[in-house]
């Protein structure tokens, strides 16, 4: 069973920054395609940004120029360096990763969320 486990949420006022933790941990032999979403109060969860092992990156466009993901293979760990927070981020965002065991069986993970919050 894969863990995926994020940090790095927070309060932050309008403008500023915040950068996003995943780490991933479990009897993992690869991870595939990575990815971001967020669910603001009211709203069905969103993708945000996600990443290939390729190096392909989508982003919703909404965040396009503002938030930048990333990953570490070999740390087995995603980014999301948000710039310019506005008070629309605001959300719970979540880790998603697609994931083949040692075993090659393949799964899907969520992570437990971290709560963003931008203020006006």
């Amino acid at each position: 069973q894969a863990q995926l486990v994020e940090s790095g949420g927070g309060l932050v006022q309008a403008g500023g920054s915040l950068r996003l933790s995943c780490a991933a941990s479990g009897n993992i032999f690869s991870i595939d395609t990575m990815g971001w979403y967020r669910q603001a109060p009211g709203k069905q969860r969103e993708l945000v940004a996600r990443l290939s092992s390729g190096g392909s990156t989508t982003y919703t466009d909404s965040v396009k120029g503002r938030f930048t993901i990333s990953r570490d293979n070999t740390k087995r760990k995603m980014y999301l360096q948000m710039n310019s927070l506005k008070p629309e981020d605001t959300g719970v965002y979540y880790c998603n990763a697609d994931i083949t065991y040692v075993s090659r069986s393949k799964g899907t993970y969520w992570g437990q969320g971290t709560q963003v919050t931008v203020s006006s």
